[in-house]
């Protein structure tokens, strides 16, 4: 079974090219992608079914408490006229979050693909962009790389550019390196147990040696960090960053 750069399985390659996109292949990441997005719309339908203006159930009100929140984050770090974009950062949010936490069930998260954050950063990009240009016209977007002096014009083109890049080199890298600590601490805690095991006389430590006994506990601790506090905390830079870039983008200058 082939591996890309990343370490995503490819589980098949169609045979023919497509005019556009090359040569295309249904990788892992985008598999458990589209299993993400199935949990998620489960989730969504489960917590808005039977809606009710009064006497409301528990999966109501959770549903409306993470509405809230929602409307909250976005309106006061974009400011009212950009309500409109609530959709877009919750979906962002929560993809990144389920995404994110899906290894804790033995699924190589997608977000551990750096092609994952590359999609989520180019449409943030071309989100600012939009707004730059629909704050300034095409003729001041333009202009505004030449500031404050003509000279400068290359490097504001590498500054525009590097948005993206750190936004989704950011995410990626906190993401793959906790995969990549979670494998080291298995691997290492089984040394450990084979070798403390192996210590026992007799056929009762050729046998437990064999068995990875510390695997089984230890990094359940450290997945609390490694899993749930970085994964939940990445999603929330990641969209901190992308309400702030497009709101500051809208401001005319």
């Amino acid at each position: 079974m082939n591996i890309d750069i990343t370490g995503a399985k490819i589980f098949y390659t169609f045979p023919f090219k497509f005019p556009v996109l090359g040569q295309f292949s249904i990788t892992e990441t985008l598999v458990v992608s589209w299993l993400v997005m199935l949990l998620i719309t489960g989730l969504c339908i489960f917590l808005t079914r039977n809606l009710k203006v009064t006497e409301i159930s528990t999966r109501q009100a959770i549903a409306e408490f993470l509405v809230e929140t929602a409307d909250n984050f976005v309106i006061g770090n974009m400011g009212e006229k950009f309500r409109y974009m609530i959709p877009f950062v919750s979906a962002l949010f929560v993809t990144s979050v389920v995404s994110n936490l899906i290894s804790l069930v033995g699924l190589r998260s997608p977000t551990a693909d750096l092609s994952t954050e590359a999609a989520w950063a180019v449409v943030v990009f071309i989100m600012i962009t939009h707004q730059k240009i629909k704050a300034n016209g095409v003729g001041g977007y333009l202009l505004g790389f030449t500031s404050p002096i003509a000279v400068m014009t290359p490097f504001n083109i590498l500054s525009e550019i590097a948005t993206p890049i750190s936004m989704a080199c950011r995410h990626f890298g906190n993401i793959l390196s906790g995969v990549v600590i979670n494998a080291l601490i298995y691997a290492a805690l089984a040394v450990a147990s084979s070798a403390l095991l192996g210590l026992l006389p007799g056929a009762i430590g050729a046998v437990l040696s064999k068995i990875p006994i510390l695997d089984v506990g230890i990094p359940a601790v450290l997945s609390v960090y490694f899993d749930w506090f970085s994964g939940v905390m990445q999603a929330f830079i990641f969209c901190m960053l992308t309400t702030m870039y497009i709101a500051n983008a809208a401001e005319p200058g």
